[in-house]
């Protein structure tokens, strides 16, 4: 009898996908409830974004808050190569109740579709969603008296890591397309960005081997994309790049992560597209890609933190 369990797609140490059409995930399965947290005082809840789908966020507020004094909106999406992790995995949630407490801010953290189930462009899709649902609130007659109470739509940022660095990239460029209503995009963080290209750049390995598993992975998770110069994953080839709508962007890299050089390559491309706002690369030295996600405890995942802060709150 044919064995069903027959590996037919090895993205290891990430996911499988299994001759039945399974995907195992091999990471990222856990999840943790929300909560107040014992060691910053942040409060954080689960709310709906829209039941028909089963799009959803997590907010988080900080453990002072006061209406008459609004603070900074941060939508955050969570990386994983769009396949794993949610936006209530416990390495998420540390991290973001550790900026809350840090930087004193406002965060809707969104829980998007995943591939290969809903294929890329959905969690695009679906993010997108979750901003102009954000940006409801504006108002102040939205469904979330936090946002409502509390966050100031004049001052909003896109941050994530990974491929929630791509979804921020690709999002803040949608803003200033389209100009939603409700929110003024101050800025977008870039954490270990995940970028790529049919070409090496910088000092990408240009060896097929070594390009392989990126390729793969992307072709796999966006079956329907224009491969691996689509512009969901290349902003080299986006001709709109200089309509990024935000006055400032700050990149992280780790100096050990392949994906450092497209982080670089960023910067590059947006000082020549014109656009006209302030860029700022933070590379942290003798680390890996997301390397804060895995222990929030250390110097350097400390100072990610302080300085993704200090980026937030310049010129409050």
């Amino acid at each position: 009898m044919e064995s069903t369990n027959e590996i037919l797609q090895d993205f290891f140490p990430m996911f499988r996908v299994l001759k039945a059409g399974q995907i195992e995930r091999l990471m990222g399965n856990d999840i943790v409830p929300a909560s107040v947290d014992l060691a910053t005082g942040v409060r954080s809840k689960d709310v709906t974004v829209n039941a028909s789908t089963g799009v959803s966020a997590r907010l988080y507020v900080p453990k002072s808050v006061d209406a008459d004094r609004k603070l900074p909106l941060l939508v955050y999406f969570h990386g994983g190569a769009f396949v794993i992790q949610t936006a209530f995995s416990p390495a998420y949630h540390t991290h973001l109740n550790n900026l809350v407490a840090e930087a004193n801010i406002i965060v809707v953290s969104v829980d998007y579709r995943r591939a290969p189930e809903y294929p890329v462009p959905i969690a695009y899709e679906d993010s997108w969603e979750a901003v102009i649902w954000a940006a409801s609130h504006s108002t102040r007659n939205g469904q979330e008296p936090w946002l409502n109470d509390y966050a100031d739509f004049q001052r909003v940022f896109f941050a994530g890591d990974s491929a929630g660095s791509t979804l921020s990239h690709n999002l803040a460029l949608r803003v200033g397309l389209e100009k939603p209503e409700g929110l003024n995009l101050e800025g977008i963080v870039l954490v270990h960005p995940y970028f790529w290209g049919k070409e090496a750049v910088g000092g990408e390995p240009v060896d097929p081997g070594s390009r392989d598993y990126i390729n793969n992975l992307w072709v796999y998770t966006s079956p329907g994309s224009n491969g691996l110069d689509d512009p969901l994953i290349n902003p080299g080839s986006d001709p709109r790049l200089s309509s990024l709508e935000c006055k400032k962007v700050l990149i992280f890299v780790a100096e050990q992560d392949l994906l450092k050089h497209r982080g670089l390559y960023y910067k590059e491309l947006l000082e020549k597209s014109g656009y006209g706002g302030e860029i700022e690369v933070v590379e942290t030295k003798n680390e890996n890609h997301v390397f804060h996600l895995f222990d929030s405890t250390t110097d350097n995942a400390m100072s990610l933190v302080k300085s993704f802060a200090s980026f937030m709150n310049q010129g409050k």
